[in-house]
C-alpha cells in the first residue's frame, strides 16, 4: 500500500505538468491577448488608444515575450503560490477569487450533500421495491430531473418566486453583506439563500445518481450470494446493507475524482441566472477577456481537484471492496 500511494503521488508531478501545458496552449490559441481584446473594446467605443501606452502595459504584463517564456514565468509562479495577475481586475489571483472560492466551495459542498442524502434513500426504496407504483412515479421523477436543464429550472424558479410571492431569490446573501467580511450574520445570510442554488444545481445529479444506484442494487440483488445469505437466515436489511449496498456503491466512489469539478465548472450558467457570485461567471468573463493567469490559474486549480480526487477513489475503492487490489498484479 505504501509503495502504491508513494508511486500515485510522484505520477501526480508530471500528469499536472501536461495539464497546465495543454491549458496554457488552449488559452493562448485564440488570436491576440487580453490587451488586443481591451483595445478592439476602446476603439468600439470610439476612444483612442495610445500605442505608447498599449506597448508599455504589453511590456509590463510580460505580454511582449515568447509564449514559452510566458508559460515558464506562470508554473514557477503557481509552484511557489502566486497564481498571476488578472488583468480585468487589476489585482493578484488569489485577490480576484478571495471569497468567492470559498462561496463556490460551500454551494458545491452542499450540493453534493443534498445529492447524496437525497438520492441514496429513494434509489434503495425503489430499488427493493421494483415494479411498484411508488417505483414507477419515482422513476418518472427521475425521468423529469435528467430531462430538465439546471439553468431552465433556474427560470422557472426565478419566475414563480417573482410572480407568487414578489420577491428575487437571486444571490447567495443580503445586498448589505456584499464585501463585508465574514460574520455570523453574514453566514446565516448565505445559509438562508443557500437552498435554492443547491436544489437546482443537484436535481439533475439526484435523478441520474438515482437512476444508477437503483440499476446497480437491481443487479447485486439477482446474484447469488444474496440468495445465500437469506438462506442463512440473515435478515433482509442486513443483508442488504452488508453485501448488495456494498458493491453498488463503487462506481459512485470512483466519480469522486471527477464530481467536484463537475459540479463547480456545471454551476457556471446556472451562477449566471441566479446571478451567484461564485467562480464559474469569473471564469467565463476571464476566458471571454483572454485574461489568461486568472482563466489558467482556476482551470489548474479544477484539475489539482481531479487528480487528488480520483487518488482518493481508488484508496476508498480498495477500502470499500475487498476484490480490488492496488498493485495492479493477480496473485495465482
Amino acid at each position: 500500500m505504501f509503495g502504491y500511494i508513494v508511486h500515485r503521488l510522484l505520477v501526480m508531478i508530471p500528469t499536472l505538468l501536461a495539464i497546465s501545458l495543454i491549458v496554457f496552449i488552449i488559452i493562448q490559441l485564440p488570436p491576440g491577448d487580453y490587451l488586443s481584446t481591451y483595445m478592439a473594446e476602446l476603439q468600439a467605443q470610439g476612444e483612442a488608444v495610445d500605442p505608447q501606452k498599449m506597448a508599455y502595459l504589453r511590456e509590463m504584463y510580460g505580454l511582449d515575450r515568447p509564449a514559452w517564456q510566458q508559460y515558464l514565468y506562470w508554473i514557477w509562479g503557481l509552484l511557489h503560490g502566486d497564481m498571476g495577475y488578472s488583468f480585468a481586475y487589476n489585482l493578484p489571483v488569489t485577490q480576484v477569487v478571495g471569497d468567492r472560492l470559498w462561496l463556490t466551495f460551500i454551494v458545491s459542498v452542499t450540493t453534493i450533500l443534498f445529492t447524496w442524502i437525497v438520492a441514496f434513500p429513494i434509489g434503495i426504496y425503489s430499488a427493493t421495491h421494483q415494479y411498484s407504483w411508488s417505483d414507477y412515479g419515482l422513476t418518472f421523477l427521475g425521468f423529469v430531473g435528467l430531462a430538465t436543464p439546471n439553468f431552465l429550472l433556474a427560470l422557472v424558479l426565478l419566475y414563480l418566486a417573482n410572480t407568487w410571492f414578489g420577491i428575487s431569490i437571486g444571490g447567495l446573501m443580503d445586498d448589505r453583506f456584499i464585501g463585508a467580511p465574514w460574520s455570523l450574520a453574514k453566514l446565516g445570510s448565505v445559509l438562508a439563500h443557500l437552498w435554492i442554488p443547491v436544489i437546482v444545481i443537484g436535481t439533475s445529479g439526484t435523478a441520474g445518481m438515482i437512476r444508477r444506484l437503483r440499476a446497480n442494487l437491481l443487479d447485486e440483488l439477482q446474484k447469488q450470494y444474496v440468495t445465500t445469505a437469506r438462506a442463512k437466515g440473515l435478515s433482509p436489511f442486513k443483508t442488504l446493507m452488508k453485501y448488495p449496498l456494498r458493491m453498488s456503491l463503487n462506481p459512485f466512489i470512483a466519480d469522486i475524482g471527477t464530481l467536484l469539478p463537475h459540479v463547480i465548472s456545471g454551476s457556471a450558467i446556472v451562477s449566471v441566472v441566479l446571478s451567484l457570485p461564485t467562480t464559474g461567471p469569473m471564469l467565463l468573463d476571464a476566458l471571454r477577456a483572454q485574461d489568461m493567469y486568472l482563466a489558467g490559474s482556476f482551470l489548474m486549480c479544477m484539475s489539482l481537484l481531479t487528480v487528488i480526487g480520483v487518488f482518493l477513489s481508488d484508496l476508498a475503492l480498495a477500502a470499500l471492496d475487498p476484490r480490488i487490489r492496488l498493485g495492479g498484479g493477480s496473485s495465482k
